[in-house]
């Protein structure tokens, strides 16, 4: 082994790194070489390790990935991304294929070089994706899949690689067939990210079913708004007066609401269809003609079975604990939570430190010998003796790959949680936060309750309009953010002791809830996402279940937890406090009193970031015994 080639090797690097930097208009951003996984993050981007003679190939490959994480940060818009993606996952599969090819065009087109380095890239990529998927593949990752690279040829001229050729065969005339005629139009938009993402829009249409019943929903659920607002033009009386305070009332209010894209997104579509099946209702008690279809979940092939309405999203709020307390009472608020915590610092101290250990320990390090280059093994000291010109003397530790992961806390901030349970919850809020992050886990913390008890200004306005049946839910919600992923826990420490405030606790809402902390999930980044819910038990909120039947909030919630853990990419587990919830989701333990919190918490994070294989031992381990004790 020469200098001449680590140098060699070493420039060859930087110099990739350095045209990464440069295409993409980032000079302070960090390039790392690793065996890890190749990916794109916030701070930079990670390439993978060269070998130590890599040939053309080798380097075209790696040149490839680095101009395409490049022409990602500098010509893709992640804000009219996100505007434009569709909310079902078949949707966002075939949005982001289709961004993709549109940024490799580009690329393309400007640099001949990145063309072939990127094709070298694609066709490795695409033999190591359809490897590992085989027969196993589904039909939305096989269509995405299929239609990015027909629009790449379309959009540069070049032919998909021959390994992805079996895979066009069975999607090219399905796709050109339903959406050729846009395909070839797309490259009139290539320039232009909000106009392409129209045209994409409509592609989607064509192909997603799915997508496009909830996209005519929306618009359907649009029309009562129009239709009432020219009514107020003509200037009919008794509509005019009934809607004026209700108008004041949202005025007053709207200064107070934080306006969240995310939580909107998904209640919007509800809303809008609610209102649609409320202007459709029979007004002289007979029969309607036409009733509107029931909203459809956002993950759901059977949300005409669940039925869930809203009567109005206008007095929702998603706050942060800064607009509900002054920074004088948050800081009270944690003093009191410092003190419950008081006499278990030791055991919290131990318990963190067994944690972590258990989540580094997922980082399975191993030794590779007999190299060519690294450290010299002393147990092959005698072989350098002998002799000297012995190359295979050295070794070199190799860390297994360990998925960049967030984790959300969602807790119930119900009035049932009220005194010991939210306590609990507190507590293993804190722990759990404090743990993970220390593991460089991003964590999330949210809380969901309502803003009044008994229905709020959403009753008011029902009631207003002359009670219209069968409503929906019939409460205003409250959504906090106690810590969002990115900030640090020690800044978001203070916001805690917001649980503890009297007056917070009120109804919970858990469905909703849950679809806003999983929308919220899956625009995140990291590879792994993990949703956990602290809860005591089922939804309740009065104003709702007097109006509806009795069993309404709950349908929706196991049709929720149902799509999630069948359909969607997050991890989905529950903690009770002092309620089983393994009736409602699938991976859930049970938490009676602080003394059982460690142990329990310790085997849900065991079950959550263990290998797959091992899950069924953890599950059944955990099913035949009961913690009692935190670990010593």
């Amino acid at each position: 082994m020469s200098n001449s080639s680590d140098n060699a090797l070493e420039k060859l690097e930087q110099a990739i790194a350095v045209c990464l930097k440069t295409v993409a208009r980032r000079p302070d951003m960090t390039v790392q070489y690793t065996p890890r996984k190749a990916m794109l993050t916030s701070s930079g981007a990670r390439l993978p390790q060269l070998p130590h003679e890599p040939d053309r190939q080798d380097i075209a490959i790696v040149r490839g990935m680095a101009d395409r994480f490049a022409l990602r940060l500098a010509l893709h818009d992640a804000e009219v991304h996100a505007r434009h993606q569709p909310r079902t996952l078949q949707g966002m599969a075939m949005h982001e294929a289709l961004e993709e090819a549109r940024i490799e065009a580009l690329g393309s087109r400007a640099m001949p070089g990145m063309a072939a380095n990127m094709t070298a890239e694609l066709n490795a990529r695409l033999q190591q994706q359809l490897q590992q998927k085989g027969a196993q593949a589904s039909e939305v990752d096989e269509m995405a899949l299929a239609l990015g690279l027909l629009a790449r040829e379309k959009l540069t001229g070049q032919p998909a690689p021959a390994v992805a050729q079996p895979l066009l065969q069975r999607w090219r005339q399905h796709i050109e067939t339903h959406a050729g005629v846009i395909l070839q139009r797309l490259e009139e938009a290539v320039d232009d990210q909000e106009a392409y993402a129209r045209m994409v829009h409509d592609i989607i249409m064509v192909l997603d079913p799915g997508a496009q019943a909830q996209e005519e929903e929306e618009d359907v659920g649009q029309r009562p708004d129009e239709e009432s607002e020219e009514a107020g033009d003509v200037g009919e009386g008794d509509a005019s007066e009934m809607e004026d305070p209700n108008a004041e009332e949202a005025a007053a209010d709207g200064g107070a609401r934080e306006q969240d894209g995310t939580r909107g997104d998904v209640q919007a579509a509800l809303q809008q269809a609610q209102e649609q099946e409320e202007e459709e209702l029979p007004q002289d008690g007979g029969d309607s003609d036409a009733p509107a279809p029931p909203p459809r979940l956002p993950f759901s092939n059977d949300a005409q079975e669940v039925g869930y309405r809203i009567f109005t999203t206008e007095f929702d709020e998603v706050v942060t604990p800064e607009e509900l307390a002054t920074p004088e009472e948050l800081a009270r608020l944690r003093m009191m939570l410092d003190k419950q915590l008081t006499p278990l610092q030791g055991v919290i101290g131990r318990l963190a430190n067994r944690l972590q250990r258990l989540l580094l320990a997922q980082q399975n390090r191993a030794w590779a010998f007999d190299l060519e280059e690294g450290v010299l093994d002393a147990a092959r000291l005698a072989r350098v003796v002998i002799d000297p010109l012995q190359p295979l003397s050295f070794k070199q530790e190799q860390d297994s790959e360990f998925r960049d992961t967030a984790v959300t806390l969602l807790i119930d901030n119900s009035g049932s949680m009220r005194g010991r349970p939210i306590t609990i919850a507190a507590l293993c809020t804190d722990i759990l936060a404090r743990t993970l992050e220390r593991c460089g886990v991003k964590v999330e913390i949210l809380g969901f309750t309502t803003r009044e008890w008994k229905g709020g200004r959403s009753r008011k306005l029902w009631m207003r309009r002359h009670r219209p049946p069968a409503p929906g839910r019939l409460n205003d919600l409250r959504h906090i953010i106690y810590k969002p992923a990115d900030m640090p826990y020690r800044r978001a420490r203070r916001n805690i002791g917001l649980m503890l405030r009297e007056g917070l606790l009120k109804e919970n809402i858990d469905g909703e809830a849950l679809l806003w902390a999983h929308q919220r999930l899956l625009a995140r980044p990291e590879q792994r996402r993990i949703l956990m819910v602290i809860s005591d038990g089922a939804p309740v909120d009065d104003s709702t279940l007097s109006v509806n039947d009795n069993s309404y909030l709950e349908r929706h919630l196991k049709a929720v937890i149902a799509d999630i853990e069948a359909r969607s990419p997050v991890e989905l587990a529950a903690i009770g406090i002092g309620h089983d919830v393994t009736r409602y989701y699938r991976r859930a333990i049970t938490i009676h009193d602080v003394e059982s919190l460690g142990a329990a918490m310790m085997e849900q994070l065991a079950d959550l970031f263990a290998e797959e294989g091992a899950l069924p031992l953890a599950q059944q381990r955990r099913r035949q015994h009961q913690p009692s004790q935190l670990p010593r």
